[in-house]
């Protein structure tokens, strides 16, 4: 009868990425053979120190066998890292000056016959020396060149590939793809392959993403991931899959402090729901977000804030101009206020920061302010909408009120146009308006959509002062608040102001 048990687990060699571990389910399969391939400067090199610095760190024997750098170039890369390479072996097979006099070259054999010869037996002895568990070949451009014909060049490969299996090694082939055309035949002899790119946008830092192409025999998460190069090594930032982080929470409502916005939201909003703010410019979107992330902080909670638009001081004079003692609770630890560079950030990165807020932080409330400068900030960036819309889905599932400020194009009237349509991902669309009377520019705030439960659908105006937010009675007296120019249906008192919370 077949043993039908599973098969025992193997221990992953993991790589030293923590975020590329991810991706991989724990590292690579050990004593096999990986392709990592990338133009020049996305980030080969550093993956593959730290990949045998891992090793070094778990007692394995690791071999760096180098081509195209010399030692003294390596060590230069691994000192910008904090790192040293005493660690493990160095082969270091770069032609010498003595090769290059006229009494050193061949006559009666083609040069790549002797070179690639001389170059695998070099490779062979150093392995049978050492006895490695990790071994990194950088890199096979120039295996190519010596080669000179893709037979020769495969068959080379194939029996590295042999050879290594026999060795109980993991091996790392680096490629620069300097070749004319992508080389799938290497990739079909390899166990997985993992490409590098580095994207050059037209304003900001270059953008870096790596993508597993294909690793046998093991479950991996696919498509491209962001990552950077830090000190230190790479910081990759693993694609969000909302479906792969659902946990349970206690129901409950959000409340901003403010009774009569309360009320106009039914009671609060709900917990893992997102809220859309939608106004012009100025008409109090981040004043609300702020007020919920106050009111939240305030009931023990804590709050994350990620501002792309404005400055951290601007920030903290507006909210203690409305009475809100936002710097306090920065301070406190209850609040955490991270300001985003447009040009430096990639969205992968993004939403790695928001997750480390809602899971290492503790965020109940996030604000994002705003999507105009989210947007703005990755103009080239294709499919935005979808990484929100599973950033969403993510913070919903646990747990979180999420505030999303969109700032609308226009000042006055009806006909506001908006940047980025957002408000079928929000299940909660607040929306505010300017509007002229008794010779006033005034604000309005209505509540247009809340799928979670019932809501006013009155309009009411707002105001904005040191007392804090104040929302009046619904504005029954008059007609076209939202074109900017209402008419008024009658006299009607108006509070002087002052808040009621």
């Amino acid at each position: 009868m077949p043993d039908s048990s599973p098969a025992p687990a193997l221990s992953m060699a993991a790589t030293g990425v923590p975020g590329l571990d991810d991706i991989l389910g724990g590292g690579f399969t050990p004593n096999r053979l990986y392709l990592i391939e990338g133009d020049p400067g996305s980030g080969k090199t550093t993956l593959a120190l730290r990949f045998l610095l891992e090793g070094a760190r778990a007692g394995e024997r690791g071999l760096y066998v180098t081509l195209s750098e010399t030692k003294e170039e390596l060590e230069d890369v691994a000192r910008s890292h904090g790192w040293s390479l005493d660690a493990f072996a160095i082969c270091e097979l770069i032609p010498s000056e003595e090769s290059l006099l006229p009494d050193a070259q061949t006559r009666m054999f083609h040069p790549s016959e002797v070179e690639l010869s001389e170059t695998t037996k070099a490779v062979l002895i150093e392995v049978e020396r050492i006895k490695p568990t990790r071994v990194v070949f950088d890199s096979l451009s120039e295996m190519r060149l010596l080669a000179q014909n893709p037979l020769r060049y495969r068959r080379q490969i194939l029996a590295l590939k042999q050879f290594f299996a026999g060795r109980q090694c993991t091996v790392l082939l680096l490629d620069d793809r300097t070749s004319d055309v992508s080389d799938l035949q290497l990739q079909s002899l390899a166990h997985g392959v993992v490409t590098l790119d580095q994207l050059a946008p037209e304003y900001g830092a270059e953008r870096r993403r790596l993508r597993v192409v294909k690793m046998r025999g093991k479950p991996f998460r696919g498509g491209f991931h962001d990552f950077r190069i830090v000190r230190g090594g790479l910081e990759v930032y693993p694609r969000l899959v909302a479906s792969e982080h659902r946990r349970p929470f206690e129901p409950g409502r959000l409340k901003s402090g403010v009774s009569a916005l309360d009320a106009l939201l039914g009671g609060g909003l709900d917990r893992g729901t997102s809220a859309l703010l939608m106004g012009p410019a100025g008409s109090g979107k981040s004043s609300i977000a702020v007020q919920y992330a106050v009111a939240a902080a305030e009931a023990g909670e804590r709050a994350a804030v990620f501002t792309f638009d404005e400055s951290l001081t601007t920030l903290y004079a507006r909210s203690a101009g409305l009475g809100m003692d936002l710097r306090g609770h920065v301070e406190a630890g209850r609040i955490r206020v991270h300001q985003v560079d447009p040009g430096e950030m990639s969205p992968g990165e993004f939403a790695h920061r928001v997750r480390q807020a809602v899971e290492e932080d503790g965020a109940q409330v996030v604000v994002i302010d705003s999507l105009n400068g989210y947007m703005n900030a990755m103009p080239e960036e294709r499919f935005l909408t979808i990484q929100l819309h599973e950033l969403l889905t993510y913070l919903g599932q646990q747990g979180v009120v999420t505030f999303l400020v969109v700032a609308q194009h226009g000042l006055l009237g009806s006909n506001m146009v908006s940047p980025v349509d957002a408000s079928y991902l929000a299940d909660s669309v607040v929306l505010l308006r300017y509007f002229e009377a008794r010779g006033k520019i005034r604000r309005a705030i209505s509540v247009i959509k809340k799928r979670s439960s019932a809501h006013e659908d009155t309009l009411r105006e707002m105001r904005m002062g040191p007392d804090g937010i104040w929302v009046g009675e619904p504005l029954s007296d008059f007609h076209g608040v939202l074109t900017g120019l209402p008419e008024s249906l009658g006299p009607r008192a108006t509070p002087a102001g002052g808040t009621n919370g």
